[in-house]
């Protein structure tokens, strides 16, 4: 289950990120309380998966899920500039985190 928790966790980050960009302080009343629903969610659920997920395995994949999901998040929903390196080093940072957990993590 802790592994649920992480993936949502990750998936979270990407509303936040998302919400963050709509988000201008208390003007946006609806975006800023999705922005907080969202990052306190997040925070909560990879509290919860590292108590069986070793800590520097849990932050490296709640990260690299945020980073990279919300990099294909933009590049999909607000159709940011697509390049072969931006594709290529947001798949090095996969490769990366599939490397750690692999190693034992």
């Amino acid at each position: 289950m802790n592994w649920v928790y992480l993936i949502a966790s990750g998936f979270l980050e990407i509303g936040f990120t998302t919400c963050m960009r709509f988000a201008r302080g208390w003007q946006d009343i609806g975006w800023f309380a999705g922005l907080l629903l969202c990052l306190v969610s997040s925070i909560g659920l990879v509290q919860l998966a590292t108590r069986t997920i070793p800590l520097g395995t849990a932050y490296a994949i709640w990260t690299a899920l945020g980073t990279a999901g919300t990099v294909l998040f933009g590049l999909v929903v607000f159709h940011e500039p697509v390049s072969a390196l931006r594709l290529l080093f947001i798949g090095g940072i996969v490769v990366c985190v599939i490397g750690l957990k692999l190693c034992g993590g």
